[in-house]
């Protein structure tokens, strides 16, 4: 019996156990794998079994190169290798990934290098350094892990995590991971997860969720996804065609020709949605300029109940935000669903993005910037049923938002 042949009974074995299992499933789970390494070194070394007490495989005994069982396929360099992942080398046991897993042997066949860019491997989609560690781990014990908080979770105490933009965006790696290294039985498992996720989710984070759909060629979870964002479409508006051509001098950064097309239709840039569109997509020089006119409501929601500030939120963008709050954007406004821009902010940035140290220079980093800002103008205008925030924290309002970036 190969170990390769070992580890997909043992994968196959734990299919079936959850993630989080108790403690007497993951104990079961352990001395099932200990058992088939355990036999499958002493059956190939024609030494009889020993008792459960000896049976203890080391990290590094499981890890050590085997020769390929494969005669007739090339040589395989089992040096020591590493993949840089997110700029960060991880070291691997080329022999091992060679052995026990058919998309890292087609690799290791092809070149032989002693480092590869992870990006450069992934015909599609992306797999991020904590993810793809999470899959390493799993090859070399065959246990599913708990999945690190700080990466798996949002920044919001609030939330319950069953659904929030780091939760799916991890899941997500972990589908791309799972199908481009040919392991069915992880899709499968994060398919559902997946599947979960569509159906609690904020429809703008489900696209994520299409997008690995429809490469790892998932149609159940295509047509999950496509059916929860068909569900809040709005009617076609008005008045489209001036529409599609506001946006689309918007997209060109030409502000000369929304006035144009303005004076030539009936359309206002409200009817267009226009600062809506600009906040999701155009330079914050193209938001300023279009405040500037100052023909739109700051505060305005669109078909799904969006201001551009909850927009500006979700782009996470802080001159945008600045932009909008200097020219009175109201921060206590809540989506359709609840929803405040700082709460939308929080949801989408993980614990690891907030903490992350930023260049030398920079006061702080980008999603914790945003936060920050919005969390200053609460304070500054609080809600009254926000019990978290009281008019003793208030700060003047002649409190400058410039003092955060320079515009």
């Amino acid at each position: 019996m190969s170990i390769s042949s070992s580890y997909a009974s043992n994968r196959l074995t734990n299919q079936n156990i959850s993630t989080f299992s108790g403690p007497e499933a993951r104990r079961s789970q352990n001395t099932s794998t200990a058992f088939s390494y355990a036999s499958d070194r002493l059956i190939s070394q024609n030494i009889s079994s020993p008792s459960v007490s000896e049976v203890s495989p080391s990290l590094e005994l499981i890890s050590l190169p085997q020769p390929s069982s494969n005669l007739e396929l090339p040589l395989i360099d089992y040096n020591a290798a590493e993949i840089v992942v997110d700029g960060i080398p991880v070291s691997i046991n080329r022999g091992f990934l060679a052995e026990n897993n058919s998309f890292f042997r087609e690799i290791f066949k092809k070149d032989g290098s002693p480092s590869y860019l992870l990006s450069n491997l992934l015909p599609f989609g992306k797999v991020g350094y904590e993810a793809f560690q999470f899959f390493l781990s799993y090859l070399y014990t065959g246990e599913l892990n708990p999945p690190p908080l700080e990466v798996s979770t949002c920044f919001d105490e609030e939330c319950a995590h069953e659904a929030c933009r780091p939760a799916i965006d991890f899941t997500v790696d972990l589908m791309y991971a799972s199908s481009i290294f040919n392991l069915p039985e992880l899709v499968v498992h994060f398919q559902g997860r997946l599947v979960n996720f569509a159906d609690k989710a904020y429809v703008e984070d489900v696209i994520p969720i299409l997008l690995a759909a429809f490469h790892c060629q998932s149609d159940e979870l295509v047509n999950q996804c496509v059916g929860r964002i068909a569900r809040s479409e709005a009617v076609e508006p008005l008045h489209e065609k001036a529409i599609r051509k506001i946006h689309k001098a918007l997209d060109w950064d030409d502000i000369e020709l929304v006035k144009l097309l303005l004076w030539e239709s009936n359309v206002t840039l409200d009817d267009a949605n226009s600062l809506h569109y600009a906040v999701a997509y155009c330079d914050s020089k193209v938001v300023r300029e279009l405040l500037h006119l100052g023909f739109t409501d700051v505060n305005r929601r669109n078909s799904q109940g969006y201001t551009p500030l909850h927009i500006a939120a979700m782009r996470r963008e802080p001159s945008i935000i600045v932009s909008l709050l200097i020219k009175g954007a109201s921060a206590s406004v809540l989506t359709f669903d609840g929803r405040s821009a700082r709460s939308i902010c929080r949801r989408l940035t993980s614990i690891k993005n907030y903490n992350d140290k930023t260049e030398q220079g920079q006061v702080t980093n980008e999603d914790q910037l945003c936060i920050d800002i919005l969390e200053t103008e609460m304070r500054r205008n609080p809600m009254a049923d926000d019990a978290s925030i009281t008019s003793q924290d208030a700060v003047d309002d002649t409190f400058d938002f410039k003092l955060w970036l320079k515009l």
